[in-house]
């Protein structure tokens, strides 16, 4: 099922055509209407009109959440602020918040791309979707909100938060979808659990969830214990907000809407291209956006592009599930270490709660890590020498995936803390 097949299975000989239509408009545009890109062009002796081939994006200058930092709060705008219709703005905090504009075209675009997301993940206008993403300057409750009414699905903008209602709301409005972070969807369901409501009894058929990296192993504990279906859904405020991919019902990577945007995979040391299928980090050039056009944007996230065919039909490249990002990556005595890659050792040992904290710390010259992780309520009461062997089993196979030694700690139910939106894992404690 589509919701606009024409672009979403457009032949891709069809689809660069129009790419590199739109790119040479948005270049044009952000040159002559905004000093800060060209200033970048002239200082690398290069004109819009020398971009004749989508191969020559490579030539162009990257865009960073510095830069967008710099130029706070309008720098960037191409267009008046009087026709600007929405502002939103990043949490800000390591500094200034990143501000995006939207003109009311960009809101019918983001609103179109949200309604296809929606589609894809079999979502439809007889659908009760209940948005648990939060409202406000964040980008992912709107975004949401404006693609299910696009789409003629009824939602429910709770936003983030109220556990209690949110059950209350699932059970009496009948929601079909979800959509929060994955990290709140297994909040949801352990309240469920305490409340002793069986997940079955819900009309919840599925949930997208997204906003943070999650693995392969969350998916599975989360269609567990919510007895749903549950999609994966990427997005940042920079670029757009939610809805810049989604996975389709064949679950095989992201779709990239390649009509509105460019991806490419960097090294992030050496900034080079890499070919399809190896790992680096995303860049993202958006080609339609007319309020704050964004050119080659390092969105330190970790993925690989796909490139084969989808069994759906859509044609659109696909970025496989996030490993991580560089700015979340540990560096552990010399070791790169993903939080996602430690959750996904635990979940598959099968006797441990999805909830765990990374704690690093600097004892001298030598960094170590504490891994924190709950037990199940069967657990807790084991034998001492039953837990030392569980112990043991979790540090040689961190050991043997990430390839640093660690400290696990198993610790009573319920007493890491919990987050009704992004989880926060990692306790870096080094003075670095």
């Amino acid at each position: 099922m589509y919701w606009n097949e024409n672009y979403e299975c457009m032949p891709r000989e069809k689809l660069q055509e129009v790419q590199l239509e739109r790119l040479k408009r948005m270049v044009n545009r952000i040159y002559h209407d905004v000093p800060f890109y060209r200033n970048k062009f002239q200082e690398i002796d290069l004109m819009p009109e020398d971009i004749k081939s989508l191969e020559d994006l490579q030539q162009l200058p990257f865009t960073t959440k510095v830069d967008l930092r710099d130029n706070y709060p309008y720098g960037l705008f191409t267009v008046p602020l009087k026709q600007i219709v929405r502002i939103h703005a990043s949490s800000g905090t390591t500094g200034k918040p990143t501000v995006v504009g939207y003109t009311r075209n960009d809101i019918a675009m983001w609103s179109e791309l949200m309604a296809r997301c929606l589609v894809a993940t079999g979502s439809g206008h007889d659908s009760v979707i209940q948005n648990a993403y939060g409202y406000g300057l964040f980008t992912g409750g709107l975004g949401v909100h404006y693609g299910a009414e696009r789409l003629g699905a009824s939602i429910i903008p709770i936003s983030g938060g109220n556990t209690a209602k949110q059950i209350m709301i699932m059970q009496d409005f009948g929601s079909t979808t979800l959509t929060c972070t994955p990290s709140y969807a297994i909040y949801l369901a352990d309240a469920l659990k305490e409340m002793g409501i069986d997940p079955e009894s819900l009309a919840l058929k599925m949930g997208i969830f997204g906003a943070e990296p999650w693995s392969e192993n969350i998916r599975k504990e989360i269609e567990k214990k919510l007895k749903i279906k549950a999609y994966d859904i990427y997005g940042l405020s920079e670029i757009m907000g939610p809805g810049v991919a989604i996975e389709c019902e064949c679950q095989d990577g992201l779709h990239v809407w390649e009509d509105h945007f460019i991806p490419e995979i960097i090294d992030p040391v050496t900034l080079k291209v890499l070919p399809y299928g190896e790992q680096g980090e995303l860049v993202i050039t958006t080609i339609t956006k007319e309020g704050i056009p964004i050119l080659r944007y390092r969105t330190r996230d970790i993925t690989t592009i796909k490139a084969e065919p989808c069994g759906c039909g859509r044609t659109h490249l696909r970025i496989n599930r996030l490993q991580g990002r560089t700015d979340d990556m540990l560096i552990i005595r010399g070791v790169n270490v993903f939080p996602t890659q430690i959750e996904s050792v635990l979940l598959e040992i099968g006797e441990l709660e999805p909830h765990y904290q990374l704690v690093v710390r600097r004892d001298g010259s030598l960094d170590t890590l504490e891994i924190k992780v709950e037990l199940s309520d069967g657990l807790f009461s084991d034998r001492i020498s039953n837990l030392e062997n569980l112990e043991k089993r979790i540090r040689e196979r961190i050991h043997s995936t990430i390839g640093v030694s660690s400290k696990v700690s198993l610790v009573e139910p319920k007493s890491l803390p919990r987050s009704e939106g992004k989880s926060q894992r990692v306790v870096d404690l080094r003075k670095i």
